[in-house]
């Protein structure tokens, strides 16, 4: 329900149960109200407008005659939907044509959406101790905006983690906590500065981050991909001297960067004193082969920006995600006055996670995460592989929370789609990862299996089948 506020003029001859009734049907064909929206209530309204109860039903009656809004009983009025009422219609019928369309759009049963993860293996009561802990340490400390950085204690637990788990090479002076990926890279592009030489990134890639390279001024290099990778070839004839990459998991394709092609991305850095983004997004999950180091960790002439996150391992609503930055940026940052960026990450969430870090909880749950999103990735290929064979190639099924899907069944992205979402199934795009998109494969879909039950996973794959082989 909304609050409607409006100037009644009691002066003119116009009643007022018409001025309101003119105001809202105003409000309705302009958009402003839209479908489904609840009207106050006749009690509400009128104490809200100082009006009387009998103004406020004679605007409402008339509405509801004209077709504008329907009553539902013990509910009250809600905005029609204009573009299904293409004749004029009794109230009754409005209310027919409502209930068929929403009896007519099945409800999504299984979304397959990517950045969705496993909020039932959470560990809620850990979380819960160590935030009422962190809250009795030191109070006062809370009260203030806390390090531009982010809290030193906090940048010391990833740095040690990084450098374990990943080989990045940093102290705690060089990571930068912010409230996203997309907001760090806001950062380092102040960094960086608008060049006419622009950004080279993957094609297909990340369309989150191009967008933010675009609002920052960037020129968009599209580098084609070849089977383990960005075309090193393509980069050079470029000439950008930026390239945003993510090596342990492209995305949407899902190959590893092999060491071979590192090495020759790290000496295109050396050769045109270039700076490299490498954002390791995921880097957590990866099912076959061994683990590759990072770009950053092989990197002897510190020209890398390395990025990380706890939104796929832990929760995307955390919001928290660090950088790590060369000597070099690291320098021009404390120059430009960076500093006088507030941290945007919660010093209770921070001084949370340093102790969920601290006491081992952190690599607990990722190993803990690890099995249960390997048997969800094996759950989602073995179904697909059973029930559609070579009717389905799968891409990218080494490492990360989705996989891609070629469907051979003559059904373009849009149809894909559409016939899923009829049979209670969400998935989604892939050409908007495109920055060129006339480009863009045809006939392929994105699919994340994070947030889904093995059981459910099951299911949503047998209406795949059913929505694209069966029903043809």
């Amino acid at each position: 329900m909304i609050d409607l506020t409006i100037l009644l003029n009691e002066k003119s001859e116009e009643p007022l149960y018409t001025q309101l009734y003119q105001y809202i049907k105003k409000e309705i064909l302009s958009g402003k109200l839209t479908a489904q929206t609840r009207l106050p209530s006749i009690r509400a309204l009128s104490s809200h407008l100082h009006v009387s109860r009998n103004t406020v039903d004679l605007a409402y009656q008339q509405l509801i005659a004209e077709g504008y809004v329907l009553s539902r009983a013990r509910s009250g009025l809600y905005v029609i939907d204009l573009e299904l009422e293409t004749l004029p219609s009794s109230h009754s019928n409005n209310m027919t044509r409502l209930e068929n369309r929403v009896q007519d759009q099945p409800a999504i049963q299984y979304d397959f959406r990517y950045g969705d993860v496993d909020a039932e293996h959470f560990p809620f009561s850990t979380w819960r101790k160590l935030s009422n802990q962190s809250l009795q340490q030191n109070q006062r400390m809370l009260f203030s905006y806390g390090d531009p950085l982010g809290e030193h204690g906090f940048r010391s637990e990833i740095a040690k983690y990084v450098h374990s788990s990943r080989g990045v090479n940093s102290s705690p002076d060089q990571i930068i906590i912010g409230s996203g990926i997309q907001y760090l890279l806001g950062i380092l592009t102040g960094l960086l500065g608008a060049t006419d030489n622009g950004i080279a990134m993957e094609e297909p890639g990340y369309d989150g981050v191009r967008t933010i390279f675009k609002h920052n001024g960037f020129p968009i290099h599209p580098i084609p991909l070849d089977e383990d990778g960005l075309n090193i070839h393509k980069l050079y004839e470029s000439k950008s001297r930026i390239v945003y990459i993510t090596p342990s998991h492209q995305f949407p394709y899902g190959m590893v960067m092999p060491l071979a092609k590192r090495m020759q991305l790290l000496k295109w850095a050396a050769d045109q004193n270039g700076i490299i983004i490498e954002d390791d997004y995921d880097s957590e999950f990866r099912y076959v082969g061994k683990p590759i180091p990072s770009l950053q960790g092989m990197d002897t002439r510190q020209r890398t920006v390395y990025l990380g996150t706890f939104s796929k391992c832990l929760l995307p609503s955390l919001r928290t995600a660090y950088m790590v930055l060369p000597p070099d940026l690291l320098e021009r940052y404390n120059k430009q006055d960076f500093r006088l960026y507030d941290q945007t990450v919660s010093q209770i969430q921070q001084k949370t996670l340093e102790l969920f870090m601290s006491n081992g909880h952190w690599e607990a749950h990722i190993r803990k995460m690890r099995k249960v999103y390997r048997q969800k990735q094996f759950t989602l290929i073995s179904t697909i592989q059973k029930l559609m064979g070579t009717q389905a190639t799968i891409v990218g099924q080494d490492a990360g929370l989705h996989i891609l899907l070629r469907v051979h069944n003559g059904m373009d992205e849009v149809e894909l789609i559409q016939t899923a979402e009829e049979e209670g199934v969400k998935i989604y795009p892939v050409s908007p990862f495109w920055a060129q998109r006339a480009q863009a494969e045809r006939s392929m879909v994105q699919i994340g299996f994070g947030g889904l039950s093995n059981t459910d996973i099951i299911e949503g794959v047998q209406s795949l089948y059913h929505a694209w082989f069966k029903k043809r």
